[in-house]
Order: C-alpha cells, then structure tokens, then sequence
C-alpha cells in the first residue's frame, strides 16, 4: 500500500516539474516578442530596405579593413653599430682676433683647387660634393652668393663682390646656356632666348681661393687666412668653350658655419669625423698659386705660357716659405 502511494506521489512531481518548464519557456518568447513591437522604427522605407539588402550581402563584398600592425611605421635599422652625431654638433672655432698694428706682412694669394688631382679627389667624391654642400646652402638662404664680374666701374680680371646674386642667378651660373627658339603655330620662328641648361655637379673640377698670408708679431704665427672661395665653371659660347672662372664667389668666414657640419670623405679612415671646415683649416688639400698681389694687378698666366706657369706657383710658394724661416736666422 504504501509503495503504490509513493510511485503517485512521484508522478505527480514529474507532471509539476515538466509543467512549469513549459510555462518558462513560454514567458520567455513573448517577451522577445514584445521587445521587438517595441523598438521604434526609423528611416523611410526605403531606408528600411536598404538594410535588409545590406544584410544579405556576401561576406566578399564587405570592406576590407586594414591591420592595425600594417599601418603603423617601420622601423628602419641603423646602417652601422652606432649613430654619428658629433658631426652634426661641431662648432666653429673661432680665429684668433688680429690687430692691425701686429700685422707686419701681408701677401694676398689667389690659389685654384683641382679636384683631378688624387690627393684632392675626395672633395668631389659622389658621398660628400664640396658643390653640393655651397650649392644647397645658396639655394636655403644660409650663404650670399656675389657676381665676380660685375664692378663699378668696371674694372679688369675683377675679383669682388658689391652685387649679391639670388639663388635662381646663383643656380643659372653653373649651367651652360643655349639658344632656345620660339615658334608659331606655323613653324615660324618668333623670338629666341637664352635658357640655362641642367646643373651637373660632376662638372664642377675647380675651386679658387682668395687668401691672406700675414705674420702677426703678437702671437709669433705667420698663417694663411681664406676670404673667399669660388667654384670654377667653363663657359661655352657659339660651341667654344672659354678658360675656367668663377661662378660666383661666397664669403668663407660665413660658409665655415656650413662646411663644419659635413662630413668629409676620407680614403683612410670612416671613423675620423673630419669635417670640411677642418680641411681648409689645417691645408688638406694642393693648390697652385695664379695670381699674387702685384704692383701691375698681373695674373701668372699673363707673363708665363705653359710649365712655366707651375714653376712660378711654385716659386711663389717657396717665398712665402722663406719669408717666415729668414725670421728665424742668426
């Protein structure tokens, strides 16, 4: 008796159990029911289809987003062991200030540069231009490029600097020059100009210097002292090609500040740190001698032809020498 009252008993409490499941599950769905009338609706219909269309797309025609990795910047490595920069941070060092009263002799000496010469090569080497450095400081406004042929008056082989040139003017000087003409639509010529030509820095082969040798008392130095260098270009005209002249000239106190922060190539050693400031500083470089200060303004090439010429630049040289050693004699 008892065993049958406990199997309804238990009956019972599975028909209770499986009810109220029922009733859960169907409370849940009408309040997703619900939720759904709900909603507000916005946008036209059309509005309205547009999403629906929008859903039925293919998983191909969604954008494609870029990776987050993909945008951000490389990182480039560094092309040695370490970073050069104290290059970048020398400072000019300053000459020692001169009196005029301790100056008792002075030679000014016009002196070329030529960089087919081996021991001068690296001043034209494709790594580090001298050019391209005086260039690119003309064209940023660091340096004044001056017109060396314009005088007033005028006067001959003139060598100074009363008329600043513009970067344009600058850039058009180391450039040939050729005859472009104009023509109508048919076939006329109208007019012509002069147009410069593309600036090639490869052709750039000398620089001239102007410098001062002085022996100063007070401190017992007798040192040369660069005012201004100049690019050297050949000038062609009617298919002539003219000698070598200045382009234009570039006040060097001023250009140290450029040159002390380029590097300059050497053969030896990368790891020297020699600047170009330091080359024209402590004459790493060979000139030879075309014009001395002279009562009659004379260049060498006026009065020697030939081989000649380097034996009077060398004989120059050994004047300036011996000046400073018969100081010294007994």
């Amino acid at each position: 008796m008892k065993s049958k009252f406990l199997i309804v008993v238990l009956c019972l409490a599975c028909v209770t159990a499986v009810a109220q499941t029922r009733k859960k599950k169907g409370s849940s769905k009408k309040a997703s029911t619900s939720k759904a009338i709900k909603a507000p609706v916005t946008g036209s219909a059309s509005n309205q289809q547009t999403s629906m269309a929008d859903t039925t797309k293919k998983p191909t025609d969604a954008p494609i987003v870029a990776d987050a990795k993909a945008l951000k910047p490389l990182d480039i490595p560094l092309d040695g062991y370490y970073k050069k920069t104290n290059i970048m941070n020398n400072k000019v060092t300053p000459y020692a200030s001169v009196r005029e009263s301790d100056i008792v002799f002075q030679k000014r000496v016009w002196e070329e540069i030529d960089l087919r010469e081996k021991v001068n090569a690296y001043l034209g080497s494709p790594k580090a231009r001298l050019i391209d450095i005086i260039m690119d400081a003309v064209a940023a406004g660091e340096l004044t490029a001056y017109d060396p042929i314009v005088a007033k008056p005028p006067v001959p082989n003139f060598d100074g600097f009363d008329t600043p040139l513009t970067p344009a003017q600058a850039r058009s000087k180391m450039a040939d020059s050729a005859l472009v003409n104009k023509f109508n639509a048919n076939g006329e010529k109208i007019s012509s100009r002069m147009e410069a030509g593309e600036f090639q820095p490869d052709s750039v082969v000398k620089f001239r210097i102007k410098e001062d040798w002085m022996f100063d008392k007070q401190r017992s130095v007798w040192e040369p002292r660069i005012i201004w260098i100049a690019p050297m270009v050949k000038p062609k005209a009617a298919g002539i090609s003219a000698d070598y002249q200045p382009a234009f000239w570039v006040y060097f106190p001023a250009a140290r500040q450029v040159l002390v922060t380029h590097e300059a190539f050497n053969r030896n050693n990368d790891a020297t740190d020699l600047s170009f400031d330091d080359v024209f500083l402590k004459r790493l470089f060979h000139g030879y001698v075309v014009k001395v200060s002279n009562d009659k303004d004379e260049r060498i090439k006026d009065y020697a032809e030939g081989i000649d010429r380097l034996y009077e630049s060398e004989r120059i040289k050994k004047q300036l020498m011996d000046w400073e050693l018969n100081l010294w004699q007994y």
